[in-house]
Formats: C-alpha cells, structure tokens, sequence
C-alpha cells in the first residue's frame, strides 16, 4: 500500500504518540497536534489522506474542529476516536461526513484495516462539463479513487500546484485556460504530471494533439468514450509507477 499523510489529533500526548508510532511502523508519515484549533491551522495549509480527531478536546472539541474543517476543506478524511459515551456528538461528526467511528482503547489493527481501505491516488478531472465530469467521477470514485474537479484551466493549475494529484484527466476545450495551455503551463512551472486527455473533437484539436503527442501524454481519449478505457488507462499508470 502507499504511503499516507496522516495527522493525528488528541490531548492525550501518550495516545497520540502510540497511535504515530503504530502508523510510522506501518511506513505512513504522520504528524500530530494536540488541540483542535492547531489542527485546523495544520489542515489550512496542508492536505492529508486521513486525519484522526479526539472528541474530548480542550478548547474546540473533536466534533466542533471537524466541523470546522469541512468548511474548509470538504473532501477531508476524519475519523473520530472517543473513549467516552457522547453519542450525540458523533452522530452530529457522522451525519456531517466523518468517515468512521474508533472507540478507545483503540484496536491497531482496526485503525491499520481501516487506513487499508483508502485509494490515495489523487486524480483531477479538468472539464467544464458538468455532466461528464459527474458521470467519471462517479467511476473513479466508486473504483477507490480520490478524485477532486476543476471547471477550467486556470482552477486546474492552481489545484495541481496546491494538492497531491497524481493523475491529471485534461479536456482540451475549456474556458479562462485551454487544456493544450494548462498542460503547457503545468510542464514549465515543474508541476508536469500523468496525463490523460479527453477531446470530443479530434479532428478539429489535431494540431493541438499532435504537440501533446510529442509531449508524451499518457493517453488520449475521445468523447464518448467507455470508463472502462479511463480505467484501465490508469491501471496502466499504476503498473508503470511500481
């Protein structure tokens, strides 16, 4: 399995020490704040594949950070861990997106099957239709894939540049920044990446395509197109990069 970002929240120095010492054991990075409003400037500035939170927190309890941080930042993996019966605030954490419950003392091997469980392959769909976009994503998303969404290129090259994208799925025609200059602008900023392009017009994008050929991208694909190509396009991705 990858290597994860993991930050670990709890006031408890001697937990929360055991449970990064476990993960470090399992080959994952991990850092650790001891109050939720650490947490959340932790997570403002950097993105984490999971992140385990304490309810019983000073200050901002575990449930009120979360919170938080969904605001900020929706896509966030957080488990929440308790060692004490507050049914209400995690119903409240769960119904709001947390992604599971761990009761303390904590079981290590639930944690590490938990964790095993997690695709953190990110894949950025750059595309502004919004009914192509929610039919791949549902793909990759149902597939294990983390998946995050620009509507045009300019977003593209901002979301490539702050977030861990593994795998770049590129439309040539969009606004603000056209697919053949967000790749352009990815490869000279040093951010070039994987990348899969997407076109419904071929014949018109040739010379579009064939710059992006000599580029070596990973792959094209012309609209409509079978998931099961993208799919395997990526699969393919994955065999290289082991």
């Amino acid at each position: 399995m990858s290597k994860l970002d993991i930050l670990v929240v709890d006031d408890d120095r001697d937990s929360a020490e055991s449970l990064s010492d476990v993960l470090h054991l399992d080959g994952h990075r991990v850092e650790i704040a001891f109050k939720g409003e650490d947490a959340i400037k932790i997570l403002k500035d950097r993105d984490f594949d999971m992140t385990f939170m304490d309810v019983k927190l000073p200050g901002k309890n575990g449930v009120e950070s979360f919170l938080e941080i969904r605001k900020i930042k929706p896509e966030t993996r957080v488990i929440m861990m308790t060692g004490y019966s507050v049914e209400q605030l995690l119903t409240q954490a769960v119904k709001n997106g947390a992604w599971g419950v761990l009761h303390k003392p904590l079981e290590m091997n639930n944690v590490l099957k938990m964790l095993r469980k997690i695709k953190p392959d990110g894949i950025l769909i750059a595309d502004d239709d919004p009914d192509f976009v929610q039919a791949i994503r549902d793909v990759l998303e149902n597939n294990g894939f983390k998946v995050l969404v620009a509507k045009n290129g300019r977003e593209a090259v901002e979301r490539v540049c702050s977030n861990e994208i593994d795998v770049l799925i590129l439309d040539l025609r969009m606004p603000v920044l056209n697919g053949l200059d967000t790749y352009l602008e990815l490869k000279k900023s040093g951010h070039g990446l994987p990348t899969i392009i997407v076109t419904a017009y071929a014949r018109e994008e040739a010379e579009a395509l064939k710059t992006l050929r000599s580029f070596s991208v990973t792959g094209i694909l012309t609209k409509p197109f079978d998931p099961k190509d993208l799919l395997r396009s990526i699969e393919n991705l994955s065999k290289q990069e082991t």
